[in-house]
């Protein structure tokens, strides 16, 4: 398994609209990635502190499914998220140590 970690800085007048931004990570971020080949989930967290960066997790059944979607599909991500941030997102990417979680790995075979 293999994931992608970003990080996403709101413009300020944005902060009051965590609702909004949320909406369109559901409407808009998440069918785009449903169509992707490997994808397995999208964890958003949103900070309890204001200035606070917003982070999501997307899991991949493996690294080539992450970088087809990065090539292909997150410049789109990238388009409809930019009027919602102050800064571009930063990307992290990482193996996910499946044997140190096992109930997880079977919760997303499920």
């Amino acid at each position: 398994m293999f994931a992608r970690i970003v990080e996403s800085i709101p413009k300020i007048e944005m902060l009051e609209k965590k609702d909004e931004i949320v909406r369109v990570l559901k409407n808009q971020v998440l069918p785009l990635m449903r169509k992707q080949p490997g994808f397995l989930e999208f964890l958003p967290f949103t900070p309890e502190i204001k200035n606070e960066r917003f982070i999501s997790v997307t899991l991949w059944a493996e690294k080539k499914d992450a970088e087809r979607y990065e090539r292909e599909l997150f410049p789109e991500v990238q388009a409809i998220m930019k009027p919602y941030l102050a800064v571009p997102m930063t990307v992290r990417n990482y193996t996910v140590e499946t044997t140190l979680c096992e109930h997880f790995e079977k919760a997303l075979a499920a």
